[in-house]
C-alpha cells in the first residue's frame, strides 16, 4: 500500500464466500474493513473476525443506508449478489443484482469515491450458440466477448450482465471502476451452498457426474487479484479469472482422492439430463423444496465452454494456485453438514 491510497475499504456481500475473502485480504493489508450487513444475516463467514470489522447496518436496495457508509475518497468493493438458477428467484435476483448496483454506483458518483471494484462473473459474457447445433470442440471465451442472448444464457447470467451496464454507466459519468469475472470459484466455505456443494456430493459418493467442462479459480486468486487491481492504476477494464478448465469427471475425481471417498463413475449424457429437470420441476413443486437441477443447471453441467483467465497476467505479476494445492485447502477443511 502506497501514501496515495486509502487505508480504509467498503465491502457489500462481505459476509457471504467471495466477500468474505476479499474483507480477510483487506485486513491482512492493513486496512479499516468496514463491510455492509442486516443483523437478521448476522456476521455470516466473518463471524471469527468480526471485532476487527466495522459493521455498517444496511441493504444495497436501501439507498440513505448507502450514503451514510460510502465517503468522499474511499475504495468500495461491491461483491453483494443472488446466485440463483431456480425460476422464481427471478425478481429478486433482478433486484439485487441489476435495482442493488444501479444503486451503489449512484452513491460511490455522488461520494467521490476513489475506486470501485465490482464482482461479477462469466456469466455476463454469455454463452453463445454454436454453429451447427451442439459444440464438439469447447467454445473459448474472454474479455472480448460480446452479449449475445442465447437460450444458453441464465437468468443469473442476464442479470449479472445487466449489472455490468450498470458499472459501465457509471464509468461513463467518470466513476474510476475495475471489474472481475471470475469463473466457478472454490475456497473454504459454506458447503451447502454455491460450489462448494461439490464438495459435499462427493462426500455423500454420489455415482453421476455430467458431461461438461468446468472452469474454476480459488478465491484466494480471486481476492488477491481484485485487492491488487484496486490498488493499481488501472481502471474502466474488465478481467476473466480462471485458473483451468477439465471435466467435470476429473474434477470430482481429484476432489474423492483427496476425501478418500470413492468418486462419481456414471456419466449422465446431455439429452438424458434434458429429461431430468422436468421430472425434478414437478418434484420441486409437490414438496416445496428448491429443485436439485433446473433447466439452466442442466444445459451449463452439460456445455463446453473454456474462459480464458491469461488477460490478468498482462497487468499483475500473478500465477493461479494449483487445482492440487486448492483442493488439499478445500478438503482438509471439509466438515460435513
Amino acid at each position: 500500500m502506497t501514501s496515495s491510497l486509502p487505508n480504509s475499504v467498503f465491502i457489500t456481500g462481505g459476509t457471504g464466500f467471495i466477500g468474505s475473502h476479499i474483507a480477510r485480504r483487506y485486513l491482512t493489508d492493513g486496512y479499516t474493513v468496514t463491510v455492509l450487513y442486516r443483523p437478521q444475516s448476522g456476521y455470516g463467514l466473518l463471524a471469527d473476525v468480526a471485532d476487527q470489522i466495522t459493521w455498517h447496518e444496511g441493504d444495497i436496495l436501501d439507498i440513505p443506508s448507502l450514503e451514510a457508509a460510502i465517503l468522499s475518497g474511499m475504495d468500495v468493493i461491491h461483491a453483494a449478489a443472488i446466485v440463483s438458477f431456480v425460476p422464481k428467484d427471478r425478481d429478486r435476483m433482478e433486484q439485487i443484482n441489476v435495482e442493488g448496483t444501479a444503486n451503489v454506483v449512484n452513491v460511490c458518483l455522488n461520494a467521490g469515491v476513489r475506486k470501485l471494484g465490482y464482482v461479477s462473473s462469466v456469466a455476463a459474457l454469455g454463452r453463445p450458440v454454436a454453429k451447427g447445433g451442439e459444440p464438439n470442440e469447447p467454445i473459448v471465451i474472454d474479455e472480448e466477448q460480446k452479449w449475445v442472448d442465447s437460450p444458453n444464457n441464465s437468468i443469473y447470467a442476464k442479470t449479472k450482465y445487466w449489472a455490468e451496464l450498470e458499472v459501465w454507466r457509471g464509468v461513463a459519468e467518470g466513476l474510476n471502476a475495475v471489474m472481475v469475472n471470475p469463473s466457478i470459484v472454490l475456497g473454504v466455505g459454506d458447503w451447502n451452498r454455491s460450489s462448494l456443494q461439490l464438495i459435499k456430493y462427493v462426500h455423500d459418493e454420489k455415482p453421476f457426474y455430467p458431461a461438461g467442462l468446468v472452469n474454476y479459480v480459488d478465491v484466494l486468486d480471486m481476492s488477491d487479484v481484485l485487492v491488487q487491481l484496486m490498488q493499481s492504476t488501472t481502471t474502466a477494464k474488465r478481467f476473466v479469472l480462471n485458473g483451468g478448465t477439465i471435466p467435470y469427471r476429473s474434477l470430482l475425481e481429484q476432489i474423492a482422492t483427496a476425501l478418500n471417498k470413492r468418486p462419481p463413475t456414471m456419466r449422465v449424457a446431455p439429452a438424458l439430463t434434458r429429461l431430468l429437470w422436468p421430472l425434478e420441476a414437478v418434484r420441486a413443486w409437490m414438496t416445496g423444496k428448491a429443485p436439485l437441477i433446473t433447466r439452466e443447471t442442466a444445459r451449463s453441467a452439460s456445455s463446453l465452454y473454456q474462459y480464458n483467465g491469461q488477460k490478468i497476467k498482462q497487468i499483475l505479476d500473478f500465477q493461479y494456485r494449483p487445482l492440487s494445492e486448492t483442493l488439499r485447502r478445500i478438503t482438509s477443511a471439509f466438515s460435513p453438514p
